[in-house]
């Protein structure tokens, strides 16, 4: 079946798409922006880097990285973050359920379409 996925272009200030929106919600679920890329098979540079722009395209940072210690860093979603992931979410759940009919068309006519 063929899968929508959503991107938003937020004119020259940067995008948003399913992989910076998969990394959010990892580093919720992590606590840790490396961990979060290590359970993406991404590299500890490449998560850092995505974070920084996620940060640099909006008003408010959306990942709070707390410094390490005896027991190491850490990062969460601000509330901004948690309110984006939501919205991006929602977006993609609308969008699906209004293109579904669609999608179930261009499967049938597409070369993929293993039906017997």
């Amino acid at each position: 079946m063929p899968h929508l996925s959503i991107r938003i272009d937020f004119d020259d200030e940067g995008r948003l798409g399913p992989g910076k929106v998969a990394l959010l919600e990892r580093i919720a679920q992590e606590g840790s922006i490396s961990a979060a890329g290590r359970s993406m098979n991404m590299s500890y540079k490449r998560a850092w880097e995505l974070v920084a722009d996620i940060n640099r395209s909006f008003t408010e940072p959306l990942v709070a990285a707390q410094t390490g210690g005896k027991t190491g860093g850490g990062a969460v979603l601000t509330p901004r973050g948690e309110e984006l992931v939501r919205h991006y979410r929602a977006i993609e759940r609308k969008a699906l359920s209004a293109t579904a009919s669609h999608l179930k068309a261009l499967q049938a006519i597409s070369r993929n379409n293993r039906r017997k």
